[in-house]
């Protein structure tokens, strides 16, 4: 959670990465990057009509988060990857370039191809390169009729990456107290995020007024151009979804078939997201206990009724407050670092077995798996090198969002961030300071997303969902107008609907996409 500003926008493929970790308990490979990102300049009309040089993959980037290059996919169907032109500044169209690193797989049916179905897994700050490869099966079916294409945005991965603190910087960092209880702790975490800040304008200064999202729809735009698609076909999951609306309403003619999963409420600020976050990640814990107390002797953790085992949960935290516990190495389990896993597990309720173990074995003075689920949101690999995910969530998000809360304007939020959820509301309420020392100002309050003319987009919306909770998708639909948002429902648990495995959200996702097939709105899975 501390790698967002505000809101924690992640993915529900995040879940890719945290079973990549934590299966083996932390296995995980890296190369290290290079200069790409980097580029010169060219004209606008070059850029729309460039070749792109399509290339065997290389395994992703340190950055990127690392591991073995992909694997090609049943059939024998093998990744690609290429790098796309794109201006740095779209309001100086023929000045400085950079490069975006994009990678797909063809259709496997060429004859009854589509067109090349774009996917933005999230973050903001996830890597697409690395994360549509371990998430292809996923998409098997949309896979016979469309290219699949994933991409790092500007400021991820190999496309220019934002850089800022260095790996035993960011150790320390995520170690710190994120939820200060005293002046001195109050300072500490000021003068931390004033520190990240300052190493993020020292290392990436010059990009970081060009990273965000209205900049990454125009480049999404471009893509389609370049890959030879008259309409933009897109598949948006948690901020995908939000950068999916601010698409839709730039260039609502270009739009072909599109659809939002685990939905950003586009009409709520910092603090509005934060909160509802604050109460779906309550919601997500309740459930879980629940499901535990269900289970009778079979749950490991100690309590007769939801309610003890999260007062169980929030006494452990105080404890880790005072005292940290061994975790992984020669580094500790913090609280914060606890908090941040409980809420990662709380993605998938596949994950939930992961967070039993972990809060049973925290009990007992081991630390380790909560910390490699806390490792798994921050972007960190076993080897203790971090992708870019924090210095690139960070960078997005604050230059999305005006918001700048001071420590006093964000203490006194507190009470009511405490009210609605007595676990993550403290962490979530400091949270709001994320882009209080930040050097380059904020584009919106809100987001535009509203797209008259386009035709109808897809926006599902999971009611368990603890980081982009369900009313979002309502808000979203509504906010793309009439006509334009249709909304789904999935009544269920988890970050994401169709990646999750229900088959009838994969079922009315696949008509639409494959035949184009609008679902009524207001229809309900379960």
């Amino acid at each position: 959670m501390p790698t967002s500003s505000a809101a924690v926008r992640t993915t529900a493929l995040r879940t890719v990465a945290l079973a990549a970790s934590v299966a083996v308990l932390l296995t995980a490979a890296g190369c290290s990057g290079s200069d790409e990102g980097a580029g010169g300049e060219r004209g606008a009309q070059d850029l729309a009509s460039q070749t792109l040089d399509w290339q065997k993959c290389p395994p992703p980037s340190e950055a990127e988060g690392g591991g073995p290059a992909p694997s090609p996919l049943p059939g024998g169907i093998a990744w690609e990857c290429a790098f796309m032109d794109a201006p740095l500044d779209y309001a100086k169209p023929d000045g400085e370039t950079i490069e975006l690193a994009l990678i797909r797989a063809k259709a496997r049916d060429p004859g009854r191809r589509i067109g090349s179905l774009i996917f933005n897994f999230g973050g903001p700050g996830g890597s697409g390169i690395a994360t549509l490869p371990a998430a292809a099966a996923d998409y098997a079916t949309l896979h016979t009729r469309y290219d699949l294409v994933s991409f790092d945005p500007r400021g991820v991965g190999r496309s220019a990456a934002v850089e800022c603190e260095d790996d035993k910087q960011l150790d320390a960092y995520f170690a710190q107290d994120f939820t200060p209880d005293d002046a001195a702790e109050e300072k500490t975490y000021t003068e931390n995020l004033e520190n990240f800040a300052e190493a993020c304008e020292k290392n990436s200064g010059e990009q970081l007024p060009y990273v965000g999202t209205i900049n990454a729809a125009r480049d999404m735009d471009l893509m389609r151009q370049v890959l030879g698609d008259d309409k933009l076909y897109y598949f948006g999951i948690s901020y995908g979804t939000e950068l999916g609306g601010v698409y839709a309403h730039l260039f609502p003619k270009k739009v072909g078939r599109a659809v939002f999963d685990a939905v950003v409420d586009p009409t709520k600020n910092s603090e509005q997201s934060s909160l509802g976050q604050a109460q779906g990640f309550q919601l997500a814990l309740t459930n879980f206990a629940q499901d535990c107390v269900d289970r009778g002797d079979q749950c490991l953790l100690p309590g007769s009724t939801a309610q003890e085992i999260q007062n169980w949960i929030i006494a452990m935290l105080n404890e880790l407050d005072k005292k940290p516990i061994a975790g992984i190495g020669d580094r500790k389990l913090t609280q914060s670092q606890a908090t941040n896993g409980i809420a990662q597990a709380l993605y998938s309720k596949e994950y939930w077995e992961l967070l039993e173990q972990g809060l049973d074995e925290a009990d007992g003075g081991k630390g380790a798996l909560l910390l490699a689920l806390s490792d798994a949101m921050n972007g960190r690999s076993e080897n203790g090198h971090y992708s870019n995910l924090a210095a690139a969530n960070t960078a997005i998000n604050c230059v999305d969002s005006k918001d700048r809360w001071s420590l006093p304007q964000s203490e006194a939020r507190l009470p009511e961030f405490r009210k609605v959820s007595p676990v993550f509301g403290d962490y979530l309420g400091w949270g709001l300071m994320g882009c209080s020392e930040w050097p380059v100002p904020g584009t919106w309050n809100t987001p535009a997303v509203t797209a008259p003319g386009a035709p109808p987009i897809v926006v599902i919306g999971t009611t368990g969902d603890p980081a982009t909770p369900y009313e979002g998708a309502r808000a979203m639909a509504a906010a793309l107008g009439k006509g334009v948002g249709v909304e789904v429902t999935f009544r269920g648990e988890g970050h994401g609907a169709y990646n999750g495995g229900n088959k009838c959200v994969q079922q009315t996702v696949n008509a639409y996409l494959l035949e184009g097939k609008t679902p009524a709105a207001g229809t309900v899975c379960q």
